[in-house]
């Protein structure tokens, strides 16, 4: 492979998998028939999902996942591990997930996830019965809390999410940063933006990113939905 011309970190659902079954396939074709393209999912999945989905026909397959909101980063081709990141991401948990669901049994407006996850709980949770002080219970106790889509409550190690577990990535394999392309749709990607990494948030997004993004001048704000958003941005930023 020539040294990358494109590295583009993209979330799967509404995003990499969003839009319409043309703008898809006319995307991954694209991508697929470059030589100089560093693919890496950047999920809330899990890996199994994951294994499921690249096992897709006509489905590209990333280079590197950074799976689990980021609290999980493998090598896209065997689904090993990247040791000095997961360890560092395992210390900040420390083993935590019984601690965290016992701290959370008896909120109110909580659904715990059946899928347990390495590094961090997840629950499902209802706007209307969440309570402030639920999120800062969490905090006080020394984890992240991320809300996401009026759905989805993550608890994750302190200092862990999609941004700064790609930033580590980036730095780990001397990727090139200026050829980086961030995608996202939703508040968990928030914190890849962060990163002042160029970055398109999708037509399709949720309003809270999109306000939330909103002076950040490197972050395009595509009306096309999904896998059209990011060709969008390809094309804006120069990077097709």
């Amino acid at each position: 492979m020539t040294a990358p011309g494109l590295v583009l970190a993209t979330d799967l659902d509404g995003t990499f998998l969003g839009g319409s079954a043309a703008a898809r396939r006319q995307l991954y074709d694209a991508l697929s028939a470059r030589d100089d393209v560093v693919l890496v999912f950047v999920t809330g999945r899990d890996l199994d999902f994951i294994r499921d989905l690249v096992d897709t026909p006509g489905m590209p397959r990333p280079d590197w996942i950074v799976g689990d909101v980021g609290t999980t980063v493998v090598d896209g081709r065997d689904f090993r591990p990247l040791a000095a990141i997961d360890g560092e991401i395992a210390r900040r948990w420390g083993d935590a997930g019984q601690r965290v669901r016992a701290l959370l049994a008896d909120e109110p407006g909580l659904q715990l996830q059946p899928t347990r996850f390495r590094h961090r709980v997840s629950y499902y949770y209802d706007p209307a019965r969440l309570r402030p002080e639920t999120v800062a219970k969490v905090e006080a106790a020394g984890f992240d809390c991320l809300l996401s889509a009026e759905t989805f409550l993550d608890v994750l190690p302190r200092g862990i999410a999609k941004g700064p577990t790609l930033l580590r990535l980036i730095t780990a394999q001397g990727l090139p940063a200026d050829r980086v392309l961030v995608a996202g749709d939703t508040l968990n990607d928030l914190s890849l933006f962060q990163t002042r990494l160029k970055g398109v948030a999708v037509g399709n997004s949720e309003p809270k990113l999109l306000e939330a993004v909103a002076g950040f001048d490197w972050v395009h704000r595509s009306a096309e939905p999904g896998a059209a958003g990011i060709a969008d941005a390809l094309r804006r930023f120069g990077l097709h």
